[in-house]
């Protein structure tokens, strides 16, 4: 079990936060690789298991530029793993959707960076990971809904 001494001032919890984010980043890489997707491909997955998007939600969402997310689509569309479909209350537009093969890679990628964080924080009590949750989901919660 490693110990560290604890967070006690803002800097120290700005820095813990980044590095968690530099973790969370290699963890979510190294499954993306595993499941021979790219982590901006992964990324475009785990965003349409809630709902089908639009492109430019896509493009707010992933802080990217619409050719960019285009060209990510296209190219995950290639894979059979997303779809476009005509948008019902704008039919100029399109609302990208998984398919059945993407669905069930997105959840397999998913259930692999869940797996390897649990594995990261197993040296935490249930009380702590409970307070890490809590915490972090308020975190979460206080950004601007585009991130």
């Amino acid at each position: 079990m490693t110990t560290s001494t604890p967070v006690r001032s803002p800097a120290q919890l700005a820095d813990a936060l980044v590095r968690l984010t530099h973790l969370v980043q290699h963890v979510f890489a190294d499954a993306s690789r595993r499941h021979d997707m790219t982590p901006q491909h992964a990324q475009l997955l785990c965003l349409l298991t809630e709902r089908p998007l639009g492109m430019s939600e896509l493009c707010r969402l992933l802080h990217l530029e619409k050719s960019s997310v285009t060209g990510l689509v296209d190219r995950v569309q290639r894979r059979g793993l997303v779809a476009r479909a005509r948008d019902e209350d704008d039919r100029r537009a399109c609302r990208v959707q998984l398919t059945d093969e993407g669905s069930r890679l997105a959840d397999r990628a998913h259930a692999s960076v869940a797996a390897r964080l649990d594995e990261l924080a197993a040296d935490l009590s249930a009380a702590d990971r409970a307070h890490l949750a809590d915490a972090l989901t308020r975190v979460v919660a206080a950004a601007p809904d585009d991130h």
